[in-house]
């Protein structure tokens, strides 16, 4: 009889210390174990258009971007359900599982009407800069308003799965990291070219960090940039000399090879390297190094590691979605893209991580280079704009100060001004609507009322709303007719609902991921609730999207 109790003890000892990463539940009373991968690892590349997964595919290796698609599963119909389209509001969404509406990134800099001024969707001044005395460090996502699933991983672990954010951009680490990340990492470049943090995460660099700085990985990165393979092989990519790319300052021509040791000294140091290829390769150094400096992935509880590549939109928005500048980059890439499976494979194990591969939005082609082939697409002139209006104003109300602010195609008005000179504030914006829907390359314009108090479920008008913030949009929104920008002619941007910016790559791999793909069309919010339901936490609070089940292997 002592014999049964103690092995029956021994039993119920052994299911009671099982871990996270392997945790028994009972069905019919016999135990079931939910076996959870030790890491997820969440890979952001900044401006990616679905379309680079097809067109360079020829180009790429076995066992980078090709193992995500044909090992993984490929949702090919992903999109963003909201605008505008930029990279702080991409990298909320993914991570939150919601739209701006929710989580309150409405771009990456608004005009906060409490404050009276424009504010960074990662800014925080009453955090101090870590590894620099540079202000660059003054970051934190306090300004995003929801939780992210690894927020929900954190406290489902009672705070011990680590949460590690990484990426050249500031608000490519710490938004997408979350409110209680153990650290987020971004680059400081100028005449630094460092990796720091901010001490909202600690006060002092961990050893690991100040060793990677130390080590002068960036210096190495400072040398001549010519195309991986031979250039007259880079078929999927117009002319290098053409006239619709920026280039770099001290160089005539916006063509390869680049001397970027040479060009540091006219393009702001060691920032250089965050328009070229090889901002992708440092950053996954650093991605390798905070593996093993962070032991991620190494214990019983689930750890996140978060990771964006940002060189790919620096080229993107300098070069042009054309370029032979992003076809190099790309091609690169996926070999960074198969380094770091591999350390991953060798570091957490072989199917012990489960990863997701996205991007927080894609790019137009060149609106000069749209129009040399007659396709509609041009510029518009912000100032010319903000005139008219002006002129408007004062014509029409007497007063030329009701606009505090336009930007991010938003005009916010006085309310102050409004209230004094006692005229309806609903009214003001329809009279707005009426008149800018008659300038030229405008669309569409709505009124903030409208977007509170209508529902839409359909068109660009849903897309609208799901980026309006009641608190924090503008009181009249503007939709530009499509492929025209406020930008340079050379060089892509972003912001539209439209296909070339909402429709971006989603693939899975991994721990508890089938091998497949679809057609039908997913959403960038569904990705955290599928994760939070591979890992059994709770959704993010703010989450709207829905778990992609058929990625799940059954």
């Amino acid at each position: 009889m002592k014999n049964l109790v103690l092995v029956l003890s021994l039993a119920i000892l052994s299911i009671s210390c099982k871990s996270q990463s392997e945790t028994a539940v009972f069905v019919n009373n016999a135990p079931v174990v939910q076996d959870h991968p030790k890491l997820v690892v969440g890979i952001v590349v900044d401006q990616m258009r679905y379309d680079y997964l097809t067109r360079f595919y020829n180009k790429y290796s076995e066992g980078g971007f090709k193992l995500l698609m044909n090992e993984g599963f490929n949702c090919k119909n992903n999109h963003y359900n909201y605008t505008p389209t930029y990279t702080g509001p991409g990298h909320a969404s993914i991570y939150t599982g919601t739209t701006p509406k929710y989580h309150g990134v409405i771009a990456n800099n608004w005009y906060d009407k409490a404050l009276g001024k424009s504010v960074y969707c990662a800014g925080d001044d009453t955090v101090s800069s870590v590894g620099t005395k540079h202000d660059a460090g003054h970051m934190s996502p306090r300004r995003m308003l929801t939780t992210s699933f690894a927020d929900e991983n954190r406290l489902y672990t009672q705070m011990r799965g680590k949460t590690i954010g990484i990426s050249m951009k500031d608000r490519g680490a710490v938004l997408p990291a979350g409110h209680t990340a153990n650290a987020a990492y971004w680059f400081h470049g100028e005449d630094e070219g460092r990796w720091i943090t901010s001490s909202f995460y600690r006060n002092e660099l961990p050893e690991w960090v100040a060793n990677f700085n130390a080590s002068d990985a960036a210096e190495s990165y400072l040398t001549t940039w010519n195309t991986l393979y031979d250039i007259s092989t880079y078929t999927e990519s117009g002319s290098d000399l053409n006239t619709f790319e920026g280039g770099f300052k001290g160089k005539e021509t916006a063509t390869f090879p680049y001397d970027l040791k040479a060009l540091s000294k006219d393009n702001k140091g060691f920032d250089i390297l965050k328009a070229t290829a090889y901002g992708n390769n440092l950053t996954t150094d650093f991605a390798i190094a905070a593996l093993d400096g962070e032991q991620l992935g190494q214990d019983e509880f689930t750890d996140v590691l978060t990771l964006s590549y940002s060189s790919t939109d620096y080229v993107g928005h300098n070069f042009g979605v054309n370029s032979k500048e992003v076809e190099d980059t790309y091609i690169r890439l996926d070999k960074d893209i198969e380094r770091f499976i591999q350390a991953l494979d060798a570091k957490v194990g072989k199917g012990q991580y489960t990863l997701f591969l996205t991007s927080d939005h894609g790019a137009v082609e060149v609106p000069s280079y749209l129009q040399s082939v007659d396709i509609p697409a041009g510029y518009v002139d912000n100032k010319a704009r903000k005139e008219k209006l002006h002129a408007f104003m004062t014509k029409r109300f007497g007063a030329s100060d009701l606009i505090e602010s336009i930007s991010n195609d938003q005009i916010f008005l006085n309310r102050e001004k409004l209230a004094l000179l006692n005229l309806d504030l609903e009214t003001v914006q329809k009279q707005i609507v009426h008149e800018v829907i008659t300038y030229p390359n405008i669309d569409k314009a709505y009124t903030a009322t409208a977007m509170g108090s209508t529902s839409f479920t359909t068109g660009i008008e849903e897309l609208v709303q799901n980026g309006f913030s009641q608190k924090r949009s503008g009181d009249v929104l503007i939709v530009n007719d499509p492929s025209y920008l406020s930008y340079s002619k050379t060089g892509s941007s972003h912001g539209s609902g439209l296909n070339y910016d909402t429709h971006v790559p989603l693939l899975f791999y991994g721990k508890g991921i089938a091998a497949g793909s679809t057609l039908q069309k997913t959403r960038i919010v569904d990705i955290a609730p599928t994760i939070s339901a591979l890992l059994g936490i709770s959704f993010p609070n703010g989450a709207i999207g829905m778990p992609l089940e058929f990625v799940f292997d059954k």
